[in-house]
């Protein structure tokens, strides 16, 4: 028994020491950057100290602190949106008419209000991705990769393709703040963010053709908010490229950190003090998978056609919602809204 007993102490002494850490680790974080709205959170970096590589370790914290921000207090489920697929919007029309079904059961958090404060009780509206020092991330860490069997490379970049889908698919929309060097998988995490913000000078870089591994998993994220063709140049030359120097509008750009923190404290406050959440998730799924269309199939051309009749279908559904009926009585009622969610 004395065993046992000394087993539990440990553990208690273990699990102690962890609250500790966690503790002096988010007053080191209070104290490094802006305290956030009560409706938001951050999604920290925090491996200051080897250029905020992408380790397993830190990759996994990574998708740790995404699944806390998006987990059920109700079920204890990851509540995440839906993959980016037209057909699923039958789904949510099925739950928002049916009464208990597995289709409400999956996706009624996202169109009742009640359902939704229930689930994300708690939880931010909207996530900032931070991290510290002069480089925002050097991408994967080379160090540790050359030394790792081939299922733990194949773990690094499975768990690497998963963090970006988090990201993706958080119905809090994702603020990533990038206060300097964005390199390989760096580039990706950044560009994966819902809303790049960086200073004109920071620097943007596929580097891997010069060590013989192409970023060909970072160029997804990147030929996807930069272009294909702006992308393959980097992807080829790996040359590094300021952020003032990238195709306009695909990242947020303003003159210096002071700035910085100005435009990201008014995105952030628009977004967790003046939006109401449930629409803007149900509305960041919709766009996502709208630009999916490409005239394959249905009306032909270039998509337009299916697209606007999907989207009108969303619409509908949107407007059943009591945020958007609380929006549209504000608005003829001259006043602020009082969100539900």
């Amino acid at each position: 028994m004395a065993a046992d007993r000394t087993g539990t102490a440990s553990e208690r002494l273990k699990q102690i020491q962890g609250i500790l850490q966690q503790g002096h680790e988010k007053k080191a974080e209070d104290r490094m950057w802006p305290a956030l709205p009560s409706r938001a959170g951050y999604l920290a970096l925090k491996n200051g100290r080897r250029r905020n590589a992408l380790s397993l370790a830190v990759l996994r914290d990574l998708r740790d602190q995404l699944h806390r921000h998006n987990t059920s207090p109700v079920d204890g489920k990851v509540r995440i949106l839906p993959p980016f697929k037209p057909e699923i919007l039958t789904d949510l029309e099925q739950a928002i008419k049916e009464g208990k079904s597995e289709a409400k059961d999956s996706y009624g958090w996202l169109l009742d209000s009640k359902a939704w404060q229930e689930h994300r009780q708690g939880l931010p509206s909207v996530i900032v991705l931070r991290s510290e020092g002069p480089v925002f991330s050097s991408g994967h860490d080379l160090g540790e990769l050359r030394t790792l069997s081939h299922d733990k490379v194949k773990e690094t970049f499975a768990l690497c393709a998963e963090v970006m889908s988090l990201i993706r698919r958080s119905p809090a929309p994702v603020v990533g703040v990038i206060q300097g060097l964005a390199t390989a998988a760096g580039a990706q995490l950044a560009l994966t963010t819902d809303l790049p913000i960086a200073s004109a000078s920071t620097q943007f870089r596929l580097p891997g053709a010069t060590m013989g591994l192409p970023c060909t998993s970072p160029s997804t994220a990147v030929s996807r908010k930069l272009g294909s063709a702006f992308t393959y140049r980097m992807l080829a030359l790996a040359e590094s490229h300021r952020a003032d120097q990238l195709p306009t509008g695909a990242v947020e750009v303003v003159q210096n950190e002071e700035e910085l923190e100005k435009r990201v404290a008014m995105i952030v406050s628009q977004l967790a003090d003046r939006t109401a959440a449930q629409p803007q998730a149900l509305g960041k799924w919709a766009y996502w998978t709208q630009l999916g269309f490409n005239g394959a199939t249905g009306a032909g051309g270039n998509g337009y056609e299916d697209a606007v009749a999907w989207t009108g279908r969303v619409m509908a559904l949107h407007a059943r919602s009591e945020d958007a009926r609380e929006g549209m009585n504000a608005f003829f009622e001259k006043r602020a809204p009082e969100w539900k969610t």
